[in-house]
């Protein structure tokens, strides 16, 4: 299938022959008429008249782009045009140039819009015709010059075909590069996907049945904390909910609601009733939050925190605030994902950002803002 360059280039080429064939027909009609003596004005009229009316229907068609044109119609009525030289007398008042013009532009032209074969035979027969009906009107012995300009039609539109298909050839190349330009993004696009993904179900995992087994093997949970059979029913609904068709918008404050119900945290919460958001947007600050608290559990030295959610869908700030025992964010390992994934990952990859303030003694800032793309 042909790319968009070459179909553009089509479409070019039939505009392109249109325009040169009406272009060059004023001035190839005044030549004709100019150089007729007084007494084959007339019948020399009537022949200019139908290579007006032929030609600038043909440039119709060809603008119009109605399926093929119609090439073998087109030499016929320019040898028929030419065998006008058989009663006009223009070989003998050498008035013949008009007609090779019209011939050879036809020729040229031609080479823009037809395959290679039928513009090949178009300007052999339309310019071997010619000069067949310049011999047989004796041409050659009143002057061998009117026969050898009208032979330079074929090499013209020899020449014509060849930068042709020198731009063919360029638009197809243009066309190759841009179907492999567009492969490489969709594979990269698709990889992107697919990091993405993985990246966000290692998020889940660690935000979720990794921190719960971590706080149990580490002894800061009792196994038998009547609290975590059902924390771990929650670990697991959430995996399998991530793997599901999620829906185009979510509540925001629904979520967060949800999370602060497992926090296990003393949390003040300051919220509107709603704030709905596409899904993504939503589940990415929800599950940012709920990482905020879950260090606020484990670390922070407190189980109180304050969470205040101001905005709307187009722009929103939310700040998980404690007064713990603080921290150093310059401190944490690169090798920690808390922060720099489940955190700040989260945000960036839906537009918005995290920023963490924080001292020791000082208690823990955690904001979180997304606006929506203009």
């Amino acid at each position: 299938m042909s790319g968009e360059t070459t179909r553009l280039l089509v479409r070019f080429g039939r505009r392109y022959a249109a325009g040169v064939r009406l272009a060059a027909l004023v001035p190839i009609c005044v030549i004709a008429l100019f150089r007729a003596p007084p007494e084959q004005v007339t019948s020399t009229a009537y022949v200019v008249g139908a290579a007006a009316g032929w030609t600038c229907g043909y440039a119709w068609w060809l603008r119009a782009g109605r399926g093929s044109a119609p090439v073998a119609l087109d030499v016929v009525v320019m040898l028929g045009l030419f065998a006008s030289v058989l009663w006009t007398d223009a070989v003998e008042d050498r008035n013949t140039g008009w007609l090779r013009l019209l011939v050879t532009f036809a020729g040229v032209t031609c080479q823009w819009h037809t395959p290679a074969p039928a513009g090949g035979a178009a300007a052999l027969v339309a310019g071997g015709g010619a000069v067949v009906i310049l011999f047989a009107a004796g041409a050659w012995d009143v002057d061998p010059a009117l026969v050898r300009g009208t032979m330079w039609a074929v090499p013209a539109a020899v020449l014509s075909r060849a930068a042709w298909a020198l731009v063919q050839r360029a638009a197809e190349r243009a066309d190759r590069m841009a179907a492999e330009a567009e492969r490489a993004r969709n594979e990269s696009l698709l990889a992107a996907a697919i990091r993405t993904e993985e990246r966000e179900h290692v998020n889940s995992l660690h935000d979720t049945a990794a921190t719960t087994l971590l706080m149990v093997g580490i002894g800061q949970v009792h196994a038998d904390a009547d609290w975590l059979a059902p924390q771990a029913r929650r670990d697991l609904d959430r995996l399998r909910y991530d793997s599901r068709r999620a829906p185009e918008f979510a509540d925001l404050v629904g979520l967060l609601r949800a999370d602060l119900d497992a926090a296990r945290l003393t949390v003040q919460f300051y919220a509107p009733a709603r704030l709905p958001l596409p899904f993504d947007v939503a589940r990415a600050i929800a599950d940012a939050a709920r990482e905020a608290l879950t260090n606020v559990r484990r670390h922070a030295g407190t189980t109180c925190a304050t969470v205040l959610l101001r905005g709307d869908g187009a722009a929103l700030c939310l700040d998980i605030a404690d007064q713990g025992k603080g921290f150093s964010p310059r401190d944490v390992p690169a090798t920690r994902r808390g922060i720099r994934e489940s955190v700040r990952g989260r945000m960036d990859r839906v537009g918005g950002t995290a920023t963490i303030t924080s001292a020791e003694g000082e208690g823990t800032l955690v904001r979180l803002e997304w606006r929506a793309a203009p």
